[in-house]
């Protein structure tokens, strides 16, 4: 915009106008920069703090107050800063203009005195129809006071005063409510508004005679206790989150200009939910949605500091990704790091109730830290074969610590592999097969394997050749019924002797079947495609157990078809019984074997109509 620099009388202003559309500059603030209409509160007490931190600069005793008076859709916030001469104002309108037209320009703008206090002005036009400000400057005391009068058409008059109209340095700006926004500029709203951005002003900021700070910071208070202390914190998450935190973890990072605290959720969440954190920026609230401040892992705390060094995004609403967040960034998980091994060292039982909720998330930190795994070993639960056990204490019981990937192939095999004494992990679970397999990394010496259809085959015991001999023909009739379904079936002696069969497979056969029930559904060219895919791993197999009674009976008939139907029933139970998805061909072999035995049982022939 074009600031034009003639010098108009104080009663007679010249009228000006801003070169650029300022609707649309207003719509571009309200839409895409600021995510509120609030913020332009946040804008005023930004101006006010920095026009008073600019004028200590150069006189340290001078007076600190930003004053706020809301009445009638009108707002006053007057501050004792350094103020404006007529000369300032036209700079500032020059560098609106100019920040207006270029590409970076509202960041740039931000990053001087001049440049925050015009965009802060512009950001009123979201609530306001029209602004006067009167400003008087420290710099210059013989400077007269200035009036700069802006409507939201564009149109704006600038204006020297008498210096009664304001004896003392410092700015004042009237707004006055634009048509059906008066409820932002009440004195409730106001105040509501003032107290969530400036609570942590350094300076004497009130709405009417009420202060809005509470200094100091509660986590920079003293207690006379550190138990008063976690009770006061408890207090104030409650206050400002909502949840009363299972712990407290003190931010403190000197050389980044950073204090504050973490609470900890006491509940668990999802490691996919990204935490938001209330970020304070030399006092004011910057935002309440800061998600990139932690490492992911840190999921399960909820975090509120004052900083002095991060740097703000152009609309001052988020963080701006640079090398000195990612150094903080790293900093704070270092402190909630600290503060997990003191627990593990000297507070054991305030360890477990953590443990207890949050498990997941020290267990995603753990698989990238060996000294976090080394640290937490004792500690972290773990589904297994014993009961939940940590990796610790499961690796002292057992020489070889047997893990499967999936919680389908665990359900599988440890009621069998418990009862042949081999100690399985359930890895399953988000992060724990990892976990598993880096226990060597830090406990030298510990075996690890992933158990697999065949392992567990092996710890069964065989049966009598010439009992698996005389048996041939029911086995045969067993493998032609559960061929089309891509599994084997094999004769062994295990316990538990009331588990009649084991459905065992691995990914490498789950993979094989799933090719090739594609094949068998796909055209001409996808199935001659997939079979050239065809792999040679192992088929799934169903492992009878001779020891039990139901198999020893089942293994004397002699009726092919009533073995088949005998089969797909031991089959189908077994599939419920390690809980795995069910497919289409399974659900209806369960179906024809649960008809089969019901027409058996009634003595009925399931090839004749006469049924009885």
């Amino acid at each position: 915009m074009d600031s034009q620099t003639s010098q108009p009388s104080p009663a007679s202003p010249s009228p000006h106008t801003f070169q650029v559309d300022l609707r649309g500059l207003v719509d571009l603030l309200s839409h895409h920069l600021y995510s509120s209409p609030k913020v332009y509160l946040r804008e005023l007490l930004q101006n006010a703090v920095d026009a008073i931190t600019a004028r200590r600069a150069e006189q340290p005793d001078a007076p600190a107050t930003v004053r706020l008076r809301a009445e009638g859709g009108t707002l006053r916030v007057e501050d004792s800063g350094i103020g404006l001469t007529e000369s300032d104002v036209h700079s500032l309108l020059a560098t609106i203009g100019r920040s207006s037209k270029r590409d970076d320009g509202l960041e740039s703008a931000r990053s001087d005195f001049l440049g925050q206090f015009g965009i802060g002005l512009l950001a009123c036009f979201v609530v306001a129809e029209r602004i006067r400000v009167v400003s008087r400057s420290a710099r210059t005391p013989d400077a007269a006071p200035v009036e700069w009068t802006a409507a939201d058409d564009g149109s704006y008059t600038v204006r020297t005063l008498p210096h009664s109209a304001r004896p003392e340095p410092g700015t004042t700006v009237h707004l006055v409510a634009r048509a059906g926004a008066g409820e932002w500029l009440s004195a409730e709203r106001v105040r509501s508004l003032a107290r969530d951005f400036g609570a942590l002003l350094p300076y004497d900021v009130r709405v009417g005679e009420e202060p809005i700070a509470d200094l100091p910071a509660p986590w920079d208070r003293s207690y006379p206790s550190p138990a008063t202390r976690r009770v006061a914190l408890a207090r104030h998450c409650h206050d400002l989150f909502g949840f009363t935190p299972l712990d407290s973890i003190d931010l403190d990072v000197p050389l980044a200009g950073i204090r504050g605290v973490a609470y900890v959720l006491p509940s668990a969440v999802s490691p996919a939910q990204r935490a938001s954190h209330r970020v304070h920026l030399k006092g004011m609230l910057l935002t309440e949605r800061a998600e990139q401040l932690l490492p992911d892992w840190a999921f399960f705390v909820r975090c509120v500091l004052d900083t002095d060094s991060l740097r703000p995004t152009a609309s001052r609403e988020s963080l701006y990704e640079d090398e000195t967040l990612a150094a903080v960034r790293e900093a704070l998980g270092e402190r909630i790091r600290s503060w997990l091994t003191g627990l593990a060292a000297g507070d054991p039982e305030r360890l477990a109730a953590f443990l207890s909720v949050h498990h997941l998330g020290v267990k995603s930190l753990a698989r990238h830290d060996p000294e976090m795994l080394r640290t937490m070993l004792p500690w972290l639960p773990f589904e297994t074969t014993d009961g939940r056990l940590s990796l610790e204490e499961f690796a002292q019981r057992h020489p070889v610590v047997h893990f499967t990937r999936t919680v389908e192939e665990y359900r599988q095999v440890a009621p069998i592999a418990s009862a042949q004494g081999v100690g399985v992990v359930n890895g399953g679970y988000t992060y724990d097969s990892e976990l598993v397999e880096a226990l060597p990394s830090v406990r030298p010496g510990t075996v690890v394997s992933e158990l697999d259809a065949d392992t567990v085959t092996a710890h069964l015991d065989g049966v009598d050749p010439a009992e698996e001999l005389a048996l041939s023909p029911f086995l045969a009739a067993a493998r032609a019924r559960l061929d089309p379904l891509g599994c084997d079936v094999v004769l062994r002696a295990f316990h538990p002797l009331s588990v009649p069969a084991l459905h065992l497979d691995d990914r490498a056969a789950r993979h094989e079947q799933a090719r090739a029930d594609a094949e068998e559904q796909a055209d001409d060219l996808w199935a001659g495609i997939l079979g050239s895919l065809r792999g040679s791993a192992p088929r799934a197999r169903l492992v009878l157990n001779h020891l039990n009674p139901l198999i020893r009976r089942i293994s004397s008939l002699d009726d092919p078809d009533l073995i088949g139907t005998a089969t797909e029933s031991l089959y189908g139970q077994a599939l419920l019984m390690a809980q795995r998805p069910l497919r289409p061909a399974d659900s209806a072999l369960l179906n024809r074997a649960f008809i089969g035995l019901l027409e058996w049982a009634t003595h009925t022939d399931p090839g004749k109509d006469d049924r009885r």
